[in-house]
């Protein structure tokens, strides 16, 4: 009896000690060695991340073992990479979305799927960027560990005429996304497509009154259990960004919750994301110049991360 006793309390050592390192790897993954930030924001991985170059939206995998990003070099929009290998994250490296990796091109905006194989973005490819054409929804598979060359999803959910951007796949492998379509509510709206299989999509159902109005919905998060939606603050006129959460299967008329800084109207505020586990919020600022400039005269973009207690609180209110 003794012995059997002695060999629990020595399984139990051992699992404790494998809890621990379990738990210590995830924190130096997930956190890339940087303290956990509070209810004011911090800028995100600082030289992995944020540089002297201009820098948008960051993003994991479900599984934290991938980081996503989007840098601007030489004109060009391009998503970045880092992966989790041997407890460090690798340095990043461009992913070539398109071709032709010479020409000017856009690459932004990431959203993987849950089992991290697909990725979707809002691209304009180098050809239909020499003519100046609006963004549309492209998609990117990972075979083998790498991923591959981006194809335009199909419509009705990419267009000819119209542009559609700020695509988020939830749980299901439906996506969000705004467009300027016809028949929407305002300048742009938000709409969801019911993922049909094999990369097709059903026809793309606005989300409602509640969200959309008279003006330009942008920038748009959406939890993979489709509880949670972020967007730009349109609604107020402060500025920031706002949170609508899902009551009865409708979604609610978003409200302006506290970033935890003082906003500067020197910024553009965008690019908002819940970490996969929903306890930090991420979004990018943008400083242009002069400021009216938008993208081409941007001279610095910076991601940012904070705890998302305050978000959650607001459901409370």
């Amino acid at each position: 009896m003794e012995t059997m006793y002695r060999s629990i309390r020595i399984l139990s050592v051992i699992l404790l000690v494998i809890l621990q390192a379990c738990k210590s790897n995830m924190h130096s993954t997930y956190h890339l060695n940087d303290a956990v930030p509070g209810a004011v924001p911090e800028l995100f991985a600082p030289s992995l991340v944020n540089t002297d170059a201009v820098e948008i939206n960051a993003v994991f995998n479900s599984s934290y073992t991938e980081l996503f990003f989007t840098r601007i070099i030489d004109g060009s929009f391009i998503i970045h990479h880092s992966e989790f290998k041997e407890g460090n994250w690798s340095q990043p490296k461009p992913i070539p979305m398109y071709s032709d990796q010479n020409s000017e091109s856009v690459a932004i905006d990431p959203s993987l799927t849950e089992d991290g194989n697909t990725m979707y973005f809002l691209g304009i490819s180098p050809e239909d960027r020499s003519k100046n054409s609006k963004p549309d929804i492209y998609s990117s598979q990972k075979v083998n560990g790498k991923w591959q060359r981006a194809t335009k999803v199909g419509y009705p959910v990419s267009t000819d005429d119209y542009a559609e951007s700020y695509p988020v796949v939830v749980a299901d492998g439906s996506i969000y996304f705004t467009s300027d379509r016809p028949g929407g509510l305002g300048k742009r709206d938000i709409y969801r497509a019911q993922y049909l299989g094999e990369g097709k999509f059903d026809t793309p159902v606005n989300i409602g009154s509640e969200v959309n109005s008279e003006k330009s919905e942008r920038s748009t998060y959406v939890s993979p259990d489709e509880r949670v939606l972020i967007t730009g603050n349109t609604y107020t006129d402060q500025g920031g960004f706002a949170v609508s959460f899902k009551k009865n299967g409708k979604w609610q008329k978003p409200s302006h919750f506290d970033l935890g800084e003082t906003l500067s109207k020197d910024w553009i505020y965008f690019c908002p994301y819940m970490s996969p586990d929903g306890k930090y919020f991420f979004f990018s600022k943008r400083y242009s110049n002069p400021p009216d400039s938008g993208w081409k005269g941007a001279v610095k973009g910076e991601v940012y991360w904070m705890d998302a207690q305050t978000i959650m609180e607001t459901k409370k209110k």
